[in-house]
């Protein structure tokens, strides 16, 4: 982007031709993604055009939670690709997933199989085929079954622990020899002087960790097993310390695979469901939802588009802004223009106002992008209410009024479970719409009154560290150091 930005200087006198018109998107896709450039400093500037006039808004929906965001989707997937004629028929690989990272990429996969809509994951392997998930399925199918032998191969050195591939045959020679598992022959193995003393410690070691282990099983729970089994063989650490470019991604991947286990009652319901989406025939004849990130998504196009988690620190990722502050921020801005400009006919967004983290329910402030999206091209909606203000959202106001209570008229699983840890009236209890001057409010109950004055610092959990600039009753106006001027409700921050 700098070469961009510098071209004039470093060649003076060359001429700059734009090319401005568009022959993918509809007007209001090119003018939505547009008002949402203009925010970036760093930028030459254009105004695309297109001859295609008219055609849908961009679709903006807030809902409940991911698993409520998973079901809109494979819904509306569905209900569009019913909705074609004969003549023209609407296929399935017409619409597109487009996410920021690769670990949302789960709840719509698991949504699709329960639903029998084919997909294809663009650019990269499927969640459950990932490498990472893998080793962590291994190590949890060790655990429920010792005499699982291609789990205790594919994890008895790893990560590296000094049992290389010669000793790992020789075990499994050994354990076909004599008719048992691998686990047994490396319990007989240790007791000799057939391995080095060496390997024969690591050996040891493990098949300790491994019974420790299954001693946890039931006292702790499987979501939390499987955290104290990737910290305590050293599986997270290894990737923590990894600078490589896609650890940290394979680390957000470990962390989406244990949130979502929290689904299941027990490791046995959990293996038994990923053993079926596995073997699920997933032939599609060429015809299958594309889902892939917002960065294999450049120069493609589809009819239809999906962009979900639209949340603060999703997208824009929080890594990528602590990493290269505005320079970053503005690098996520061009992505999601990236994103709704490969949208020809519909473009929907979609964010949730909770997410399960480690089976803890945390509270989602949508993208600071949603904010930006110009409300004359933007049809907004939300089934929870939760949040008000900005360009993009006060087109909802008649629908998100002070009537409008967390889960009115809505149930799910999602739903339920939140219910049952006391989030009935959501987690601030009821909501009602506050006029944020084009800036996100977040809303709840109020707190007590004159909490915070002019001056003070306060800490939220998104935006960081700020200021306090300006007080209204229970709505304060914080300059944030990193995420710039927002509107918050006093009970979403504390005092830094």
């Amino acid at each position: 982007m700098d070469n961009i930005l510098r071209f004039e200087r470093d060649f003076p006198g060359a001429q700059v031709i734009r090319l401005e018109r568009n022959y993918r998107s509809t007007e209001h896709i090119l003018a939505a993604a547009s008002g949402l450039i203009a925010a970036n400093k760093g930028r030459l500037g254009k105004t695309l055009w297109t001859e295609e006039q008219g055609g849908q808004k961009v679709q903006v929906r807030g809902v409940w939670d991911g698993e409520a965001e998973s079901r809109l989707i494979a819904e509306e997937i569905e209900r569009w690709k019913k909705g074609s004629n004969r003549t023209d028929p609407r296929r399935y690989r017409e619409a597109a997933v487009l996410v920021r990272a690769s670990f949302q990429m789960r709840a719509f996969e698991e949504r699709f199989v329960l639903l029998q809509i084919p997909y294809t994951v663009i650019g990269g392997p499927r969640f459950f085929e990932r490498a990472e998930i893998r080793d962590a399925h291994a190590y949890l199918r060790l655990v429920q079954s010792e005499d699982d032998d291609l789990a205790f191969e594919r994890i008895v050195n790893t990560p590296k622990r000094g049992i290389g591939d010669t000793t790992v045959q020789k075990l499994l020679q050994i354990a076909r020899d004599r008719g048992v598992s691998a686990s047994v022959a490396a319990r007989e193995i240790v007791r000799t002087d057939e391995i080095t003393p060496r390997t024969r410690t690591a050996l040891s070691n493990f098949l300790r960790d491994m019974d420790r282990w299954r001693s946890l099983k039931d006292a702790q729970g499987h979501a939390r097993l499987t955290e104290t089994i990737l910290e305590e063989s050293g599986y997270t650490d290894v990737l923590r310390l990894d600078k490589g470019p896609t650890s940290q991604t394979r680390l957000e991947n470990l962390k989406e695979l244990v949130q979502s286990m929290g689904a299941f009652e027990s490791l046995e319901a959990y293996l038994e469901h990923v053993s079926l989406v596995m073997d699920l025939d997933r032939e599609s004849g060429g015809d299958s939802v594309q889902i892939m990130t917002l960065h294999a998504a450049k120069g493609l196009e589809f009819p239809l588009v999906f962009l979900p988690g639209w949340e603060e620190g999703v997208f824009p990722s929080q890594r990528s802004m602590d990493e290269s502050g505005e320079k970053g921020l503005e690098e996520e801005r061009r992505l999601a223009y990236v994103g709704l400009t490969r949208a020809r006919e519909e473009a929907r967004v979609s964010f949730a106002a909770n997410r399960q983290v480690y089976g803890r329910w945390t509270s989602q402030l949508p993208s600071r992008f949603v904010d930006e999206l110009p409300i004359a091209n933007v049809e907004a909606a939300s089934e929870t209410g939760y949040y008000g203000g900005g360009p993009g959202m006060q087109q909802a106001g008649s629908r998100w009024d002070e009537e409008r209570t967390y889960g009115a008229g809505y149930e799910s699983p999602g739903w339920r479970r939140a219910q049952a840890r006391g989030y009935a009236g959501g987690p601030h209890g009821r909501t009602q719409v506050i006029e944020g001057e084009g800036k996100l409010v977040a809303v709840s109950e109020p707190s007590a009154e004159g909490a915070y004055k002019r001056g003070d610092r306060v800490f939220h959990q998104k935006f960081g560290y700020g200021k306090v600039i300006a007080v209204e009753g229970n709505k304060l106006t914080v300059s944030f150091d990193k995420a710039g001027e927002k509107k918050v409700i006093d009970s979403f921050v504390e005092r830094g």
